[in-house]
C-alpha cells in the first residue's frame, strides 16, 4: 500500500512511474485470497486510525488529502468494542478515547492522573520528526506509569499491532501506534481490504501510472553512488531518475549488485505470526458475544519476542470480522486468530509435517481461544492457517518479519543518491501509516527536489 500511495502521488503531478509488483495481485503484507469458494483478508484485522468525518489535522484525513480521495472511498465502518484482556484486568475500549480514560480509571484508580500525563506527553511528541533519535518507549512509560500490569496491558495491542522490536519499542513508535489505537481507532471497509486495494489501483491507474504484475526484481545495478538500473525477473533493464523500494530495508539492500553483509548495520527482522482462520455457520453475535478484537495474553507477564516453539499461545489477537457496524451482514462468519511464531521452526518442516503441524497447532491455540470467547469450534464449517513461512513466500521478507527491521529509516535515504525506502521499514505503522509512508517520500525525495 505504501508503493501504491506513492506512486498516486507521483502520477498525479504527470511524473512518469511503474510499480512492479511479484505477485499477480498488490497489496503485500495487505492482501485478499479465495479458497474452495471462501474469501479471505490476509494483514487487515482493522483499520486503525479511524476519525469521524470532518475531523482535520490526524493521519487518516490528512491522507486522503494527499491522495484526493473521499472518505466514503473505503467505506469504514466502526469496531462495535475490543478489548485487552489479562488474567487479572481486562480494559475495554472503542473508538472514544473518553472511554478507555474511564476504563484505565476504574481498573487502576490509582494510575489516573498519571494516565493524563501520558496522554499530554504523547500529545506534545512530535512522532513524525524524522531525525528524532530513538529513545525506549518502555523507560519512558515507566517514569510516568508505576503498575506494571497497566503497562503491559497498553504495550500488549500495540505491539502486536505494528512493533519489529523484541520487548520494547522506540517511542516515537509508542506514539504513533497509541494515537492509531486508542486516541483514534479501530474500522474495516464494507469490502474489507480489497477495498482499499481497488481504489488505490484506480485512482494510480486513473492518473496513468502503469503496473505491473507478476514481475519480480532480479537485481538493483549499481554505480558511482547511484542506481544505473534495476534488473527484472525476465531479464528486462529499467532505468529511472529514482526509485522507491517498499520490499524492506535489508531485502532491499540484498539486491544491490554490489552487497557487502559486513556494512549493513540493520538487523534482520525476526518478529513473525502464524493466523489461524475459520469461517463458522452462524455469527458469534447470535451467542451474545459481540466484541471486535481482543488482544491477550494468559501468563503472568506479557511477553512480545520470537517464541522457542513453532508458536506461542500464551498471547495473541483474535478478531471477528463480522462485529463492526457493517451496513450489511457479510457473506460469511468468520474469526481470526493470530499468535508469534519461529520462523526458522516452521521454514524447517517438511510438506508432511508442516501440514501436520499447522492442524495441531491449530487445535492447541483454539483451546486457549475458547477460555476467552464462547466456543465455537462446533459451528467451524472451514479453516485455513497461514505461517512465517507463507508470509516469506508471498512477501519475500526475510524470516518472515511482519513489520521488518527493528532499526526504522525515518529519513527514508539509504546510502545511494536515488534510492529510497517507504513502508514498514521507513517507520510510519498500520495501514494508513504506510500510505502516509510511500506520500511522505514521494512529497521529500521527488516532488520536493524538483
Amino acid at each position: 500500500m505504501s508503493g501504491l500511495a506513492a506512486g498516486i502521488r507521483l502520477a498525479y503531478y504527470d511524473k512518469r512511474v511503474c510499480i512492479l509488483e511479484k505477485h499477480h495481485r498488490v497489496g503485500g503484507l495487505n492482501s485478499f485470497y479465495s479458497r474452495d469458494g471462501h474469501n479471505f483478508d490476509v494483514g487487515l484485522h482493522a483499520m486503525t486510525n479511524y476519525v469521524p468525518q470532518g475531523t482535520k489535522s490526524t493521519p487518516l484525513p490528512k491522507l486522503l488529502r494527499q491522495l484526493k480521495l473521499k472518505a466514503e472511498d473505503f467505506a469504514l465502518c466502526q469496531q462495535r468494542m475490543s478489548m485487552v484482556k489479562f488474567p487479572e484486568k481486562t480494559l475495554r475500549f472503542n473508538n472514544d478515547l473518553d472511554f478507555f480514560i474511564q476504563e484505565v480509571a476504574e481498573n487502576f484508580p490509582a494510575q489516573a492522573d498519571n494516565l493524563q500525563k501520558l496522554l499530554k506527553t504523547i500529545s506534545e511528541y512530535d512522532a513524525l520528526t524524522l531525525d528524532a533519535k530513538p529513545i525506549s518507549a518502555r523507560e519512558a512509560v515507566s517514569s510516568i506509569i508505576s503498575d506494571p500490569l497497566l503497562i503491559d496491558m497498553i504495550f500488549c495491542p500495540l505491539m502486536y499491532y505494528g512493533n519489529a522490536q523484541e520487548n520494547d519499542m522506540e517511542f516515537g513508535q509508542f506514539v504513533i501506534m497509541f494515537n492509531s489505537i486508542f486516541c483514534e481507532g479501530f474500522a474495516r471497509p464494507q469490502a474489507g481490504v480489497r477495498q482499499i486495494l481497488d481504489v488505490l489501483v484506480k485512482k494510480y491507474k486513473g492518473h496513468g501510472g502503469e503496473l505491473r504484475l507478476k514481475c519480480g526484481v532480479d537485481s538493483i545495478q549499481v554505480a558511482n553512488g547511484r542506481v544505473e538500473s534495476v534488473l527484472l525477473d525476465n531479464g528486462e533493464a529499467l532505468t529511472a531518475d529514482k526509485i522507491i523500494s517498499s520490499a524492506g530495508y535489508v531485502e532491499t539492500m540484498r539486491l544491490l549488485s554490489n552487497f557487502n553483509s559486513t556494512r549493513s548495520k540493520y538487523d534482520v527482522g525476526r518478529l513473525s505470526f502464524v493466523e489461524f482462520i475459520m469461517v463458522l455457520d452462524r455469527e458469534l453475535a447470535e451467542t451474545g458475544y459481540d466484541t471486535t478484537i481482543i488482544f491477550f495474553n494468559n501468563s503472568d507477564k506479557f511477553s512480545y519476542r520470537r517464541p522457542d516453539d513453532l508458536v506461542d499461545i500464551s498471547s495473541g489477537v483474535i478478531c471477528c470480522p463480522n462485529n463492526f457496524y457493517f451496513e450489511s451482514p457479510l457473506p460469511e462468519a468468520m474469526i481470526r486468530v493470530t499468535n508469534m511464531a519461529n520462523f526458522d521452526l516452521w521454514n524447517k518442516l517438511e510438506h508432511e509435517e508442516y501440514k501436520a503441524q499447522k492442524a495441531a497447532w491449530l487445535e492447541t491455540s483454539l483451546k486457549e481461544v475458547v477460555k476467552i470467547v464462547p466456543d465455537f469450534r462446533d459451528s467451524i464449517v472451514y479453516t485455513d492457517v497461514f505461517t512465517p513461512k507463507t508470509i516469506y513466500r508471498f512477501t519475500s521478507h526475510l524470516n518472515g518479519a511482519v513489520y521488518g527491521t527493528p532499526n526504522k529509516i525515518k529519513t527514508g535515504r539509504t546510502h545511494l543518491d536515488n534510492l529510497f525506502i517507504c513502508g514498514t521499514d521507513q517507520g510510519f505503522l498500520g495501514i494508513v501509516g504506510a500510505m502516509l509512508s510511500g506520500v511522505s517520500m514521494a512529497n521529500l525525495h521527488v516532488l520536493q527536489k524538483g
